[in-house]
């Protein structure tokens, strides 16, 4: 497949560019990368390397995006390109994210499409990776997903413009925003290469003025970066900018990659995590690889009824009359779209 245009970037002088698409707004000369390691400038026009260059897909439950008031128990097909624009000392798909090498099966997006309604999915994610660096093909296959009544979601770092944002907002439904460490910018710097967490809450402000449903999550780990005061002022920034009903997932860290030696989130820290969160005022916070554990369940915020209870990504009991109301004191839980009861995942990868 011949190279694909990239979206989002000025020409400048002497034939360099600049890419408008992630908050680096890498400055790109001629016949040099960004720092993505999947954009090139060629003769004063930047190019993506990755599109249609499937690397991962998967009928995942919505539940491991995490999506919990977002079409709950419906299925997505799951797709990624290789690339990132972190260098996450930790990142769970290391192997492709930080993948040097262009690799990946030609896959345009109407095959993409074609393959979510054939495994009767609901919708489409970009995810495993991250959709910012794959944002031409992302884009191309939500127009298309749109059409075919499916919907879009994506599960990224927030790292990305508010242009970008606006570009992909009449076609992107939902995101999962993952954060680590609570926000903490230190944490940022040494552990993911990131300069400035800013363009993080910047994009988030542009999806909440474009409507996108948006769940948080972040990703508390052990020692050096699970400050119960960054987790204060993480979930006051949902509470203020958000919504006090943004759900705020509080993940369990588990050694990987280049922090393969650091020990596991302890119970007890996620669950002071959760009770920090909910002291602040937000109205729906979960816990994250823990299965079984109370705190993946949905409770109402008024009366504190059960109304949804989960056992890792799959919903066990589902308890919300009209999809949208506490049966036990008829307070309004805010969920976008039905409840699905085809929820599946594939216990092998479809690429």
């Amino acid at each position: 497949m011949s190279l694909k245009e990239a979206m989002l970037y000025d020409k400048l002088s002497d034939n360099q560019v600049k890419c408008n698409l992630c908050g680096r707004r890498c400055l790109i000369r001629e016949d040099a990368l960004g720092f993505c390691r999947v954009r090139k400038n060629a003769s004063g026009k930047l190019y993506s390397l990755n599109y249609a260059k499937l690397c991962s897909a998967n009928a995942d439950p919505i539940g491991k995006k995490p999506l919990s008031h977002f079409h709950p128990g419906s299925s997505v097909m799951s797709i990624a390109t290789v690339g990132c624009n972190l260098r996450c000392m930790f990142c769970d798909n290391w192997s492709i994210s930080q993948e040097k090498e262009i690799s990946g099966r030609n896959f345009p997006p109407e095959e993409i499409v074609r393959l979510a309604k054939n495994y009767g999915c609901q919708g489409i994610s970009y995810t495993y990776t991250e959709p910012t660096i794959f944002f031409e093909y992302a884009f191309d296959t939500a127009v298309l997903a749109h059409e075919e009544g499916l919907f879009n979601t994506f599960v990224t770092n927030g790292y990305m413009t508010p242009e970008a944002v606006k570009m992909i907002s009449p076609h992107l439904d939902a995101a999962t925003v993952d954060f680590k460490g609570g926000g903490d910018p230190e944490f940022y710097k040494k552990f993911s290469a990131v300069p400035s967490v800013e363009p993080i809450y910047e994009s988030l402000k542009e999806m909440k003025r474009h409507n996108i449903h948006v769940e948080i999550t972040n990703l508390i780990v052990p020692d050096i970066g699970d400050s119960m005061q960054r987790i204060h002022e993480l979930a006051a920034w949902i509470k203020e900018n958000l919504g006090v009903d943004t759900p705020l997932h509080l993940l369990r860290f588990h050694p990987n990659y280049k922090l393969d030696d650091i020990r596991s989130t302890e119970l007890k820290k996620l669950e002071e995590a959760y009770e920090t969160a909910r002291g602040i005022g937000l109205n729906y916070v979960y816990l994250g690889n823990v299965p079984s554990h109370r705190y993946e369940n949905t409770y109402c915020p008024n009366c504190q009824a059960l109304l949804v209870r989960r056992f890792s990504f799959d919903i066990i009991k589902w308890n919300i009359t009209d999809n949208t109301l506490c049966p036990s004191c008829g307070h309004k839980i805010p969920i976008v779209g039905n409840f699905h009861q085809s929820g599946f995942s594939l216990p092998y990868p479809i690429i």
